[in-house]
């Protein structure tokens, strides 16, 4: 019996998300092949993008080189578990946290002169050595410092004795874009702010590191010492203009159940608002999965599922902790598997991007607005 069994005969609620731990592993191994002897930072935040931050971390442990996470508490949870791995925070930071990130031997972001100031004050205050990666903004315009800046930065960090400057790095704004001129322009900001060692006659921090999903598939140019899989690490791809470049597949399968079976007849609208009614007799299937889950409600009459190896429509507004599906005058029973992201036992597939698609929004969002009241049950060959 797999562990999925197991736990939904113990009475696990029927909407789940199924994890392929090998899937994962297999991700990771094509995206080190993809960037030849880089290191790889595996980004872990927003609860391993859905997937299960403490099952993800603890598996890829021994695989990865570093990990990536968005705040403070997320990494403390991550050493809280025991894991060693090397975890940098890759958000930005508040003054009164940068005690806590050295207790914890976390990595912080120094994205300014003023913080990198007061991560020094912080390891001196407390007898301890603080390490940091520098932020550079080549064109995000979200945290770091401008690279036309960049040298204040550098320079400051020259000036530490109690923090190790370990990494320096930038995000792409357009990397995913099938027009990589924006992106080539931030890589070549990045790499003149590099020079600034050169010039100096300094060794350069040991991780450069710039290069996203997108990045990773596109721009071989931009690996420099480490690369940053996020999404792609997932098995999902950052865009349909990213070129697919690295042999990747989904390891997240979102499944409910059916749980309720009626006929309705034509004229009789279904759930709130009656957006939706059928001119026929039709027969309805209740799901108990909603956008409290995080089944988005803006996918209402747009989404469809797998039952039994078809595609029905999802009709009526999806409710907070259900949702109707058409399924015209086919058969189901109560506890039959209802596939939402992912494939089913017929080999059919609803991918994350349809529901992106459905809902108006991104592959990301919807990974990461899968709520943690869904149970996540792993799956490995290796159990």
């Amino acid at each position: 019996m797999t562990l999925h069994e197991a736990t939904i005969a113990e009475g696990m609620r029927p909407t789940r998300v199924e994890v392929n731990l090998d899937r994962l592993s297999k991700n990771l191994q094509a995206i080190r092949q993809r960037v030849a002897g880089r290191k790889i930072l595996a980004v872990l935040k927003a609860n391993a993008y859905g997937h299960g931050l403490k099952a993800v971390a603890r598996h890829l442990a021994p695989l990865a080189d570093y990990f990536g996470v968005a705040v403070l508490e997320e990494g403390v949870l991550l050493r809280q578990m025991g894991l060693q791995t090397p975890i940098l925070v890759l958000g930005g930071i508040w003054e009164r946290q940068i005690p806590d990130f050295i207790r914890h031997d976390l990595t912080l972001t120094a994205s300014s002169v003023e913080r990198l100031e007061q991560i020094e004050a912080a390891a001196a205050a407390m007898g301890a050595r603080a390490r940091v990666h520098l932020k550079i903004d080549t064109g995000m315009e979200r945290i770091g410092v401008h690279y036309y800046n960049a040298h204040t930065l550098q320079e400051a960090a020259l000036r530490c004795r109690h923090v190790d400057v370990e990494g320096i790095y930038s995000h792409f704004a357009n990397a995913d874009s099938a027009d990589l001129s924006h992106a080539r322009l931030q890589l070549e900001r990045f790499m003149e702010v590099l020079d600034f060692y050169a010039r100096h006659s300094l060794p350069a921090p040991p991780l450069r590191h710039m290069a996203n999903s997108a990045a990773i598939a596109a721009l071989p140019e931009a690996w420099f010492d480490m690369v940053r899989p996020g999404i792609l690490l997932y098995g999902v791809y950052p865009s349909p203009e990213t070129p697919r470049t690295v042999p990747v597949q989904p390891a997240l399968t979102w499944k409910s159940r059916v749980v309720y079976f009626k006929v309705t007849k034509p004229g009789h609208p279904v759930s709130y608002g009656s957006t939706w009614q059928p001119d026929r007799m039709v027969r309805i299937v209740t799901v108990p999965v909603g956008y409290g889950d995080g089944y988005f409600r803006s996918m209402s009459n747009r989404a469809q599922v797998l039952i039994r190896g078809k595609r029905y429509a999802q009709v009526g507004r999806i409710c907070m902790d259900q949702m109707m599906v058409n399924i015209e005058w086919d058969s189901a029973w109560n506890g039959d598997d209802v596939v939402l992201v992912g494939e089913d036992d017929w080999g059919n597939r609803i991918a994350v991007e349809e529901l992106a698609d459905w809902a108006g929004t991104i592959p990301y969002e919807i990974l990461t607005n899968i709520n943690t009241r869904v149970p996540r049950v792993y799956v490995s060959s290796a159990r």
